[in-house]
C-alpha cells in the first residue's frame, strides 16, 4: 500500500466526544473527558481542595448498610 493511502486512511477515535463535565462543550482527545485543560485543572483543584468527598461512617461496626438484615 503506497504511503499516500495510508496516510489518508480515516481513523476512528477511541472514544466518542462527550460532553464535559465542567462546561458541556464537546470533549477533547487530549484531555478526556474534559474539553481544555482548564477544566481538567478546576476539576482537579476540586477534588484537592476537598469539594469532592466521598462521605464515611467513623465507626464501621456501627454503618447502616439498607441491603443487610438485621
Amino acid at each position: 500500500m503506497p504511503e499516500d493511502r495510508k496516510a489518508a486512511a480515516k481513523v476512528e477515535p477511541l472514544r466518542k466526544t462527550r460532553p464535559c463535565p465542567e462546561c458541556g462543550k464537546p470533549s477533547n482527545r487530549e484531555h478526556y473527558p474534559f474539553c481544555s485543560n482548564r477544566c481538567r485543572e478546576v476539576d482537579l483543584s476540586r477534588w484537592l481542595t476537598g469539594s469532592y468527598a466521598i462521605p464515611v461512617a467513623d465507626d464501621e461496626t456501627k454503618a447502616d448498610y439498607p441491603d443487610e438484615e438485621n
